[in-house]
């Protein structure tokens, strides 16, 4: 091959790297509630990984093997944090040594409570606060790349109006789907504000003036009554009705905001 047609094809090749590389790629790692049933393809708890680098919410122990520079969990729940669920904290050494985010630290030492913006590398991560539990505090994420913005909720029923502020021009929310029912399932304690998770079709209300894309995930034992199949469609035809693209997560699945996401 003549030098010059080697340098120009190298001369390409590190530039179409270098505009793959302004596109943010998920990886979606778990889609499962904390239920009972589960499918090959909807077996693990909840997490994404950002560009092999920003892990979000780690709902299996195995999603270590990936070796994010920082995991930033919504809140602490063992579908999203799985080292709640042991009685006795195993490879503690091995947790100590990650970059552990959360709204709180509970008894777990190794987690750095993250209240404010954090900057890693060329991701600006902001915690935005979400409403969940009684027991433990609870946060969303939205991360920024190249003014590529991505908003991961965890599970929420309702995020106040003067957290709402920053999500906009997202371009992709990832939320939850525990309830394809309309508001879900919402408790209230006397004396207690209300807490648990809003159904499927008030996400969609609430997420439409904020993105054109929104990614299910965290499937609820509706999910799996209906047949993953039947309840892929329910939930496309959800978006057709409403003119949002829905992209309903799988374990295992990789998304890129250049391909797979409307603007």
């Amino acid at each position: 091959m003549p030098q010059n047609t080697y340098l120009r094809q190298k001369i390409l090749i590190n530039r179409i790297k270098q505009i793959e590389s302004k596109f943010v790629k998920i990886k979606i790692l778990g889609t499962r509630g904390e239920i009972e049933p589960s499918t090959p393809y909807h077996k693990r708890h909840s997490g994404i990984l950002i560009d092999n680098k920003i892990m979000i919410d780690i709902g299996e122990k195995e999603f270590l093997k990936y070796k994010p520079k920082a995991i930033f969990i919504t809140h602490l729940h063992p579908d999203h944090a799985f080292f709640v669920r042991l009685k006795k904290i195993q490879n503690i050494e091995l947790l100590k040594k990650l970059n552990i985010y959360a709204p709180e630290k509970e008894d777990f030492d190794f987690i750095n409570i993250i209240s404010k913006t954090k900057t890693i590398e060329n991701y600006k991560i902001t915690p935005i606060k979400t409403e969940h539990s009684l027991k433990v505090k609870s946060q969303g994420y939205l991360i920024e790349k190249n003014n590529q913005k991505i908003f991961y909720t965890g599970d929420l029923f309702w995020i106040k109006k003067e957290n709402q502020k920053k999500l906009k021009k997202v371009s992709l929310v990832i939320t939850e789907a525990s309830f394809l029912q309309k508001n879900g399932l919402i408790k209230r304690h006397k004396g207690s504000p209300p807490f648990g998770h809003t159904g499927i079709p008030n996400l969609i209300n609430f997420f439409k003036p904020f993105t054109n894309n929104i990614l299910f995930m965290h499937f609820g034992s509706w999910f799996y009554n209906y047949g993953a199949k039947k309840a892929r469609k329910k939930l496309k035809d959800m978006g057709s009705q409403n003119n949002i693209n829905i992209v309903v997560g799988y374990d295992g699945q990789e998304v890129n905001l250049k391909k797979n996401i409307k603007k």
